[in-house]
């Protein structure tokens, strides 16, 4: 297929998001833009969460990966399970009983104004930097296999792309992309199914026979019971359970669609719903990355890693499968950067312009305001994605994870000493408190030799990190009184 024919595919399907984002967000305000007017479909929500929690680095990253580590992304799946558990029967419970649009406030009315900005703003860079990861990852394939040979460089594909999620999101925000993420989840799901249903036909497989060839080539293997090794089964269903934990239950792009759902029992069946579907899902992914590593040297083909993927589809399949793949592909893009724009937006203007809490603004003043706000990331993920090219990582869904543990540590520390203990904190002293946590985690990181001998720290990071940030809120805290506290059940 041309590249001139998948560009204009790219735009056709552009076309459809913004014709959804038209009817969406007709008499849309701040409400609809924060919490889509509290009247989301509990359904289409957790369908449409689906393509955000996988994203595009999911998509290209998790298949390249059975290369090296087999099935052992089930491992974390395990944990995963676990942590969207907690989550429902948690978390939501505490957040629709304080009515909140950011889920941030609550640090505010547990542990004060300066806990509250500090665990905003860390969401802020968490998923700045891990929003602007997926989307580099699939703006250089869509660059790579397209728009090189159109001579179109880089950096205008990555303005181009941005101004696309701009348009649609600019309005309806959430009440918007709860349904453009609907979308996007059909349109990668069907990519992904449709990849591997060929795949089986050329090698003349059925499912049975393809995982007895996976097995044999080891490429299915699951658990590890190395203890020291980074891959360890206990390590990775821990951090699955807490990255859950902390990169769904506590981010507010992904809260924010849960809680535009008008109940909480709905809410919760959103969050199982999604469980179950992304087993599933994950699975088949893993399927495929096997079933990539079986056809790849039939074919002479010697790539792996993010690159297996797409050099398999564009070299080696027909013209229906690349556009096939090409939908999939920018239907995993949008969703995980279209939700992190407006979740960060959201954020920004509620938790550090208090726009909720500014009686001196009219609401025109607000819209503009959020308008900006709204401007001002589109403009740093530009930028961003622009030193993620420069950086150039062979395999992004680490490096995305490696910034997980780093920057949603002192999230996770925040909300659980909020929740699991009765105490108050000196509250000027948190935001020397949450920078510790990752410093410290640094450090222990980059000399793990001297302290733990062949151990090697792995995605446990994140929790170690949650542990120090808690820690440290223990040693500026004292026994709070009971008209201090907020209650937590």
């Amino acid at each position: 297929m041309s590249s001139f024919s998948l560009f204009s595919l790219v735009f056709g399907y552009f076309g459809l998001l913004l014709l959804v984002a038209w009817f969406t967000s007709r008499n849309a305000n701040n409400d609809s833009f924060f919490i889509g007017n509290k009247s989301s479909n509990w359904m289409l929500v957790a369908f449409g969460m689906v393509g955000t929690t996988l994203s595009g680095a999911t998509f290209i990253s998790v298949p390249g990966a059975v290369g090296r580590d087999g099935f052992g992304y089930l491992q974390l799946t395990m944990g995963y399970v676990a942590g969207y558990v907690a989550v429902a029967y948690v978390l939501l419970p505490l957040y629709y009983r304080l009515k909140l649009t950011s889920i941030y406030h609550y640090l505010d009315m547990r542990l004060g104004r300066r806990s509250y900005q500090s665990g905003a703003a860390f969401f802020i860079l968490s998923r700045t930097l891990g929003a602007t990861a997926r989307l580099y990852l699939v703006v250089n394939i869509l660059q790579a296999t397209i728009l090189d040979s159109l001579g179109v460089p880089f950096w205008l594909t990555n303005l181009v792309i941005l101004l696309m999620i701009l348009l649609y999101t600019y309005e309806g925000g959430v009440k918007t992309i709860v349904w453009t993420d609907t979308l996007q989840t059909v349109g990668m799901l069907l990519g992904l199914i449709s990849c591997v249903v060929f795949l089986m036909h050329a090698m003349q497989l059925d499912v049975a026979g393809s995982l007895a060839q996976m097995e044999a080539k080891g490429l299915s293997r699951i658990f590890t019971q190395d203890v020291d090794s980074p891959s360890y089964f206990w390590k990775h269903f821990f951090a699955g359970m807490f990255i859950v934990i902390a990169m769904t239950g506590m981010d507010q792009e992904m809260m924010q669609k849960n809680i535009s759902v008008k109940t909480l029992a709905d809410s919760q069946k959103n969050m199982l719903a999604l469980t179950a579907i992304l087993v599933g899902v994950l699975s088949l992914f893993l399927f495929l990355g096997g079933l990539l590593y079986l056809y790849a040297p039939q074919v002479g083909l010697a790539a792996s890693g993010d690159k297996i993927f797409p050099a398999v589809v564009m070299g080696h399949l027909p013209a229906a499968m690349q556009m096939v793949f090409f939908i999939a592909l920018v239907s995993a893009l949008f969703p995980s950067a279209d939700g992190a724009i407006t979740a960060l937006t959201s954020s920004f203007c509620i938790d550090i312009l208090g726009l909720k809490r500014r009686a001196d603004l009219s609401e025109a003043q607000r819209l503009r305001m959020r308008h900006r706000v709204h401007l001002g990331f589109c403009a740093l993920f530009l930028v961003l994605v622009m030193v993620f090219k420069w950086v150039d990582s062979p395999s992004m869904i680490g490096v995305i994870l490696k910034l997980a543990g780093y920057t949603y540590g002192p999230l996770l520390g925040l909300f659980a000493f909020g929740l699991f203990t009765r105490r108050s904190v000196q509250d000027g002293r948190v935001p020397l408190v949450v920078l510790a946590g990752p410093a410290l985690c640094f450090l222990v990181e980059q000399y793990q030799g001297l302290l733990f001998g062949s151990y090697k720290i792995g995605l446990e990071l994140l929790i170690l990190n949650g542990l120090l940030t808690m820690g440290g809120l223990f040693l500026i805290s004292r026994p709070a009184e009971s008209k201090e506290m907020l209650p937590t059940h």
